[in-house]
């Protein structure tokens, strides 16, 4: 097969939820260096909340459906709208497609992109979630071969995009208001982007045949 049931496949988000609440201490640690130390917290809480009313048979744009109305209806924080976005958008991209190949995992992905970087100022460079979402995007649509292989050169752009928060300064939010400082710790909201991508790519991969 190459691609995946829209169908049924829900608990793929479930699964992100999941890595998320399990994570919720470290994102707020790295969040607290430079932020307000809420990310984590947050995120959980919103994730947690729709991680319990995701089913088994709902479709994986019902799963992103319902996160999304989560985030952007019961959860503070500025993250909330921005995934809450994020996630409606890429919901509608798939909505009506039986199967999940990779053309539509992109157009889902590109959905998303443009979601968060139309809502918000950031840029990439700025040290923000758009440092991980943008070169995974960038690298699963460049990337030939396989959903798979494509699949795999998102996980690992979406890795060394978050990993190159470390070194930049915070240009928007409460971070920025550090300058300098704000140089040398990991971005909190490019973590739990790329947790969020490579918990997707990797409940794909397992259900390609």
């Amino acid at each position: 097969m190459s691609g995946v049931s829209n169908a049924n496949n829900a608990p793929i988000i479930r699964d992100i939820a999941e890595c998320i609440v399990t994570n919720k201490a470290y994102l707020s640690e790295i969040d607290g260096r430079i932020g307000d130390g809420d990310h984590g917290n947050n995120m959980a809480k919103g994730f947690a909340m729709a991680e319990e009313r995701i089913s088994d048979d709902d479709s994986l744009a019902d799963g992103l459906s319902i996160l999304s109305n989560v985030l952007m209806t019961e959860i503070g924080g500025s993250m909330g709208p921005l995934y809450g976005m994020m996630f409606e958008d890429m919901a509608e991209a798939i909505s009506d497609q039986p199967v999940i190949d990779a053309t539509q995992f992109q157009r889902m992905l590109e959905a998303g992109q443009q979601a968060v970087i139309s809502i918000g100022s950031a840029r990439v460079g700025d040290k923000t979630l758009l440092d991980t979402l943008c070169p995974a995007t960038d690298a699963f649509a460049s990337t030939p071969g396989s959903f798979q292989a494509r699949l795999e050169a998102m996980k690992a752009a979406a890795a060394e995009g978050r990993d190159s928060t470390r070194d930049m300064i915070a240009r928007v939010g409460r971070s920025s208001r550090l300058g300098e400082r704000s140089r040398g710790v990991l971005d909190a909201g490019a973590t739990s982007c790329c947790m969020i991508l490579c918990t997707l790519a990797d409940g794909i991969i397992r259900r390609l045949a």
